[in-house]
């Protein structure tokens, strides 16, 4: 382990003991909590790239690409890895959205592999005696778990784009969970902060020793259950995933999770479907950038933030990156693209979506709202064309910020912009077949309804899949070249973080590592956010910004950015330097 990592661990260490209370406070406002942070140099690379969230994954989806596999290839290696060695944030109990584009094809497909609730699901899912139930007991138990949607999108992301076989991909995966794989500094410290208390017991004898400590950094830890669930995917698709022995397993934890009793069923499981979406794409500064529609709100949300930004001076170049009058503008567009999205965004199979949230009339008319030389308080959503006479109600969503992000680029140009969840840190931190299980259905509104008695659009219901924020991102130059595959976790916070790396290559033309590096902020509707340790001098940026106005929410802002940058002879690799994933490429 490097002699910087380590120094940054022993620091936590010393905190953590010494400050308990501001470590659980830590815990519950930032579920993947910050770890420190690892500054990391541009990657560049002549024909292939892979951008993920930790060392060992990134070299799988490499290992693919070497042998002549696809950008679809190397992400379903990637994922298989995650599972293991970043088993907080994603994995095949979890959900995903993968955009994919055709270089060749001139083809961009999105696919959706959000979870959905069970058919058991009723709208006061999450309320006793009228009240929302305590959000971290609503986590941690059997109510949270929704049908897993990673396996099918995996499949059908092979089944249409893959060129290896599919049993090739599973190779460092099941390498790594027979042989083990050494723990991370940051899988550490993350079961130091959550406690064995948390998990149900077959996670807690999975992570911690007898005495209830987190196994130490670089011990390395097998999983031979994850091993045995591995070996019956490969052999037989993702049909072995739903139904069977790995489906049974799967609705017996979460029948039998803390707190409250789960109700999947294995009708559901079986039941489960990937969808297919149309891409949300706009056009800013001449480029064409391109998200994940709706189950995701990702997607809309980041494009009507850029387009309420087309009309604004940002500034040109490196040296007008982090100006505050254009920090002020973007968090202005931001706020009025979080207040459309937490009013109409859901399924789509359930709630219907203005069509004209992209509107340029209507976009200009909500752009009049930004005042250069003040802020504007939390704005209502606005009315944009085609919306229904019934309006849905005022949102009560949270969200937590776990989650990951994969960006891959092959040698035929083809690329892979893929968000990846079990939702909060560690999921429902419940475990079956060797995997941890999702609490996605907490990124639904507890309540159903608002004050006025109107049903919001994020309200639980039967096979619904809860609206997410995840917003994977592919950028094309003026002349349609693939240039950038961007994308983080981070809850509702992903939105800005993914605007922040659009802004930064666009306008600032940054690199992919500075701009993944730079200061993270933004605002969801409410104050201005601002990174609280960016290795940056943020005083004078608050104290104009409080001029302007903005209520200042100084945080650890943990984003996950993976970016590649496609250059006309070679590409350049960024990986966020607040998490432990590397970019690398031949």
């Amino acid at each position: 382990m490097p002699s910087r990592i380590r120094l940054i661990v022993a620091l936590l260490f010393a905190l953590l003991l010494g400050a308990a209370p501001v470590a659980a406070q830590l815990a519950q406002a930032a579920p993947e909590a910050a770890t420190g942070r690892n500054d990391k140099p541009l990657q560049r690379a002549k024909t292939h790239m892979v951008a993920a969230a930790n060392p060992l994954a990134t070299a799988a989806g490499l290992e693919m690409l070497n042998a002549g596999g696809s950008a679809a290839d190397a992400a379903i290696a990637v994922q298989l890895v995650l599972n293991l060695v970043e088993p907080q944030s994603s994995g095949l109990g979890g959900g995903a959205y993968l955009l994919h584009w055709d270089a060749k094809g001139d083809t961009l497909l999105t696919y959706d592999g959000r979870e959905t609730a069970p058919m058991a699901a009723t709208p006061d899912r999450f309320l006793r005696d009228g009240k929302p139930i305590p959000y971290d007991r609503a986590v941690h138990s059997g109510l949270s778990i929704g049908t897993p949607g990673t396996p099918r999108l995996l499949e059908a992301v092979h089944k249409a784009h893959g060129r290896l076989p599919w049993a090739h991909l599973f190779g460092p995966a099941l390498k790594l969970a027979v042989h083990g794989f050494p723990i991370s500094p940051r899988l550490h410290l993350l079961l130091q902060l959550m406690g064995p208390a948390n998990f149900d017991q077959t996670a807690r004898s999975y992570f911690f020793d007898h005495a209830g400590v987190p196994h130490p950094v670089g011990h390395l830890l097998a999983n031979p259950a994850f091993a045995a669930t591995l070996e019956a995917l490969r052999d037989g698709g993702a049909d072995a995933f739903y139904g069977g022995p790995i489906a049974a397993a799967i609705v017996a934890a979460a029948a039998a999770a803390p707190n409250h009793p789960g109700d999947l069923s294995l009708a559901d499981i079986a039941g489960y479907r990937v969808e297919l979406r149309s891409p949300v794409c706009v056009t800013y500064r001449g480029h064409r950038v391109c998200g994940m529609g709706p189950s995701s709100s990702g997607g809309l949300a980041v494009a009507q933030t850029l387009r309420l930004l087309e009309g604004q001076d940002l500034g040109r170049g490196p040296a007008a990156a982090l100006d505050p009058q254009a920090l002020h503008k973007i968090a202005e567009a931001e706020k009025l693209a979080f207040a459309d999205r937490n009013r109409y965004v859901g399924d789509p199979a359930f709630v219907r979506i203005p069509p004209g949230m992209l509107d340029a009339g209507y976009l200009t008319s909500r752009g009049r709202l930004i005042d250069p030389a003040a802020a504007m308080p939390q704005p209502a959503a606005g009315r944009p064309p085609g919306i229904d006479s019934r309006l849905p109600g005022l949102d009560t969503t949270r969200e937590s910020v776990g989650t990951s992000h994969v960006s891959i680029v092959d040698r035929g140009g083809n690329a892979v912009s893929m968000t990846t969840t079990i939702e909060a840190a560690f999921g429902a931190r419940v475990m079956a077949a060797g995997f941890l299980l999702n609490n996605e259905l907490t990124d639904f509104a507890f309540t159903p309804t608002d004050a006025e008695g109107r049903m919001l659009a994020n309200a639980v219901a039967p096979a619904k899949r809860p609206r997410s924020s995840m917003s994977p991102t592919l950028i094309f130059d003026p002349a349609g070249r693939l240039m950038a595959v961007v994308g983080s976790p981070g809850g509702s916070r992903i939105i800005p973080y993914v605007v922040k790396a659009i802004i930064a290559l666009i306008d600032w033309e940054l690199d992919a590592q500075a701009a993944a590096a730079m200061p993270n902020f933004g605002s969801r509707g409410g104050p201005f956010e601002i990174e609280s340790d960016a290795g940056f001098p943020t005083d004078a940026i608050i104290a104009e910004l409080r001029r302007l106005g903005h209520a200042i929410v100084s945080d650890p802002l943990t984003s996950g950015l993976h970016i590649i940058r496609v250059r006309a002879d070679h590409l350049e690799g960024g990986a966020d330097p607040r998490r432990e994933g590397t970019a690398a490429g031949d």
